[in-house]
């Protein structure tokens, strides 16, 4: 082999790793390449999208929280208008308002039949302080916890939470290949009910991450696998109770 074409091999090789190792440190800084800064507040954030927020941004309203929405600074792990439609359900279908018709209480008819207290309530449980997007949370892998268990964390409402990164696995596209935790990263939260047993909750995966307006970070939750206030029963007994 000539001098020449060694030197022409070396090149791609320091090329191909150059071009490897910045791939991953894209993975690393911006959660996948799901960066996005949002010019505004993490009100304005909401209003600006109707078709997933805006029974969210009134459940804001109606909670007394728009100032905090527009002036605070804090990560939200923001449900979607579906969890609150799950929540409410139908006289068919089940949900809150199914169970207010059996026990002879008024259904909800509208957002503002809720006690707005309850509202205020559950939106803190989606809310920590500081601003903290996906590289800033620790690797959780839910099969080999001992090793990588994410962390605990303390919402503003009374929740306590497991949040983490998940690294998933690269797999060739013949499947014949497979680099362990080298695939695209995904954040997950879990809120656990009873600290006698931490590791038990329910994992939601975080569908869109590392979303910043100016005053904070806002990771949208896969709706199809969390509910508002990460425990539908709770905030249904609460309504329940208030009506009575």
């Amino acid at each position: 082999m000539t001098k020449s074409t060694l030197r022409s091999a070396a090149l791609l090789l320091m090329a191909a790793l150059c071009l490897w190792s910045c791939a991953k440190d894209d993975y690393y800084t911006d959660g996948g390449r799901a960066q996005a800064e949002f010019d505004g507040s993490i009100m304005d954030y909401l209003d600006s999208k109707p078709r997933e927020f805006d029974t969210i941004a009134q459940i804001v309203r109606l909670a007394g929280l728009e100032d905090k929405f527009k002036n605070e600074e804090f990560t939200f792990f923001a449900p979607r208008d579906e969890d609150i439609k799950s929540l409410i359900g139908s006289l068919t279908v089940g949900g809150l308002n199914r169970q207010l018709y059996l026990l002879g209480l008024d259904t909800v008819q509208v957002l503002s039949d809720v006690d707005p207290a309850i509202w205020n309530f559950y939106l803190h449980r989606h809310i920590f302080n500081g601003k903290n997007k996906l590289a800033d949370y620790p690797q959780v892998d839910y099969g080999l916890m001992n090793v990588y268990g994410g962390q605990n964390y303390y919402s503003q409402g009374d929740g306590i939470f497991n949040i983490g990164v998940v690294y998933h696995d690269a797999v060739s596209s013949d499947g014949t290949s497979v680099l362990r935790y080298m695939g695209y990263r995904q954040l997950h939260i879990g809120y656990i009910a009873d600290l006698a047993t931490p590791n038990t909750f329910n994992a939601v995966p975080v569908a869109s991450s590392d979303i910043q307006p100016r005053n904070g970070v806002v990771h949208v939750l896969d709706y199809t696998q969390g509910v508002f206030g990460f425990r539908d029963g709770d905030i249904q007994t609460d309504i329940i109770q208030s009506k009575r």
